[in-house]
């Protein structure tokens, strides 16, 4: 299969046209960014990763990370991708001059790191977390802390994890017990967290942990979580490293993402580690979710990534592979024709058209919520920055959600498009399928983030969020309406905004009287919902940015490649954008249907 797991053409028409990567250049903090500094950035990361990361993607799979005397083993190139992604600066790019990065803006470090996502999706999370942890300890760590740790983490010689989860707590961070005691300037830490990918490997000079834990005598919940720097080797002082009593327990083998190892960790086995507090004691959870959002646009952007790589193998088969006849203008089938590709079959077609406008409006999903971090960090404004805060917040889950969810069901359709090849190792499609199912898990699943959709973000600062949002897409519809030809659609949308206001208005009327288990029942029907109109209007615009350059005579791209996204559009709203409807009745449909039994006799 040739190097075409991504199309970088739309890659650069989303972020130069349709999301505009200008005006974030136009702030003062990314001066020093321009246009073409981006291109060569993004055509040197495509070189890359067509010769270190998708080379080695299906070896990845079929020689998986694996425990084995006390060690995790994994691919010699995930050694080999952390120092030349140190190198070429995929780590420290997005921090401050100050803190020794390159201060990129998030909208072109999320396009390079897409592209090595649809090379090889089991490298680029080794760099995703350190590049997490790093963030944690120079936004919230002393400065003794930045020291020690940050220089060698952002060239990539250490690695970084986030140590959340744990064996009886799962989700319910409320419940950790790992337990961290004073000692001097620094505290014993002791437990056991679960999951942590990348947490170790053979070859890793260092990993450096930030690790949830609990001060005896905290508050219960969350409101008693503290953070804390917990490297497997503590520097010394003298330039050389000690072993910190964190222990490999195993690493769970997964059906998917195989390369990728994902590790249960031990902490003070023998009363010997210690961690250093990072900011506040208590304040664990709030500073954790800086990382934490930041990683939930990293999961979609995988998601998209995997979505993305997936059609690109299923059209490129769709063109190669024979079978069938056309049908005629009879409805009948020639048998003396010779037989066609499989593309010109109108179900064929259909479900590559799904798989476009499932990847490539997830991809614009990304780009945009990248944006509005950058404006929330770079606006002089203050209310501007405001502004753009609230949008990121109430577009966070979706942006994590919905790639991971429907970039499933679009890699599903592309493994239909080759039939019972599609099922079989010899072609790529069935590992892209086995790979993506973990993302609508990482970081939150999609029930966690629904409710947060609906429980917390539309909901916050008295809809502020969700007003400011349904402006930007009625400023999008606006502007729509002067192009004749996209009228109609711009329509649609606009009816679909009047729905969700039913919807809410509905969902609404049980937070008010306090029957909020009720309310978040429904949580993630109204994802699906509120996402697809989402997707619709990015789609909306899209199209828009295609009229306009059909319309100055193709430039830089072809006549053909303006057509496919409005005919793309045209697609969505055919076949997705009506889905809001049924969906809607749902929501809108009363019935206690799933909270009405509280009993397990309910699903006798």
């Amino acid at each position: 299969m040739a190097n075409q797991y991504v199309d970088i053409d739309t890659l650069k028409f989303l972020l130069y046209n349709v999301h505009g990567v200008q005006e974030i250049l136009d702030q003062e903090r990314y001066a020093d960014c321009d246009k073409e500094s981006i291109e060569m950035l993004l055509n040197s990361v495509k070189d890359f990763s067509d010769k270190e990361l998708f080379p080695y993607f299906r070896e990845m799979d079929e020689d998986p990370a694996h425990f084995k005397d006390g060690e995790v083993l994994v691919h010699p190139q995930v050694n080999k991708y952390m120092k030349v992604g140190g190198e070429m600066g995929f780590i420290s790019g997005g921090f401050n001059y100050k803190d020794g990065g390159m201060q990129l803006p998030a909208m072109v470090m999320h396009a390079s790191a897409f592209i090595q996502d649809a090379a090889n999706n089991h490298l680029p999370g080794y760099i995703g977390l350190t590049i997490g942890a790093a963030e944690l300890i120079t936004h919230f760590a002393n400065k003794e802390l930045n020291e020690t740790y940050i220089p060698k983490m952002l060239e990539g010689t250490w690695g970084g994890t986030m140590c959340l989860t744990e064996p009886e707590a799962g989700s319910s961070l409320s419940d950790i017990v790992t337990s961290a005691t004073p000692n001097g300037d620094s505290y014993k830490i002791h437990g056991q967290k679960i999951f942590i990918s990348g947490g170790d490997y053979k070859g890793a000079e260092n990993i450096i942990h930030l690790v949830l834990a609990r001060v005896k005598g905290a508050p219960a919940g969350t409101k008693g979580i503290s953070l804390f720097v917990v490297p497997k080797k503590r520097p010394n002082g003298d330039g050389g490293l000690t072993p910190n009593d964190v222990q490999t327990v195993a690493d769970f083998q997964k059906m998917g993402q195989r390369g990728y190892c994902t590790t249960h960790l031990f902490f003070g086995d023998k009363e010997a580690c210690q961690g250093w507090l990072v900011g506040e004691e208590n304040q664990g959870l709030k500073y954790m979710f800086l990382m934490m959002n930041g990683a939930r646009i990293g999961v979609g952007r995988g998601a998209a990534a995997i979505a993305t790589a997936a059609y690109q193998a299923s059209l490129n088969y769709a063109n190669e592979r024979s079978q069938g006849r056309k049908l005629t203008s009879t409805g009948k089938k020639d048998a003396n024709q010779e037989q066609t590709l499989i593309i010109n079959h109108p179900d064929v077609r259909r479900m590559l058209l799904l798989q476009k406008v499932v990847s490539e409006g997830s991809l614009s999903l990304i780009l945009l919520t990248a944006k509005y971090q950058d404006l929330s960090i770079s606006c002089a404004d203050a209310d501007e920055r405001e502004k753009y805060r609230l949008l990121l917040e109430i577009m966070t889950p979706v942006v994590k959600t919905y790639p991971s969810e429907m970039g499933k069901v679009a890699v599903d359709n592309g493994v239909q498009v080759l039939g019972g090849y599609g099922f079989c190792t010899d072609y790529i499609l069935q590992q892209y399928l086995r790979d993506i199912r973990i993302f609508a898990i990482y970081e939150g699943t999609t029930g966690i983030q629904s409710q947060d959709l609906l429980g917390r973000k539309v909901t916050m600062d008295n809809g502020k969020a969700l007003q400011l949002l349904s402006e930007e897409i009625m400023n999008s519809i606006k502007a729509s309406l002067g192009q004749e030809s996209l009228v109609p659609y711009a329509q649609k949308l606009e009816a679909k905004l009047e729905l969700t206001q039913q919807v809410l208005k509905s969902l609404m009327g049980f937070a008010m009287k306090g029957d909020y288990q009720r309310f978040l029942a429904d949580a993630t029907p109204f994802m699906e919902f509120f996402s697809n109109i989402l997707i619709g209007w990015l789609w909306l615009d899209i199209a828009r940015e295609a009229q306009k350059a059909l319309a100055a005579g193709s430039k830089g791209n072809s006549k053909d490649f303006y057509e496919s996204k409005i005919h793309a559009m045209e697609f969505y709203f055919k076949y997705e954008l009506p889905k809001t409807t049924g969906l809607a009745e749902i929501l809108i449909d009363n019935s206690q249907a799933l909270t009405i039994r509280t009993d397990k006799r309910v699903f006798a």
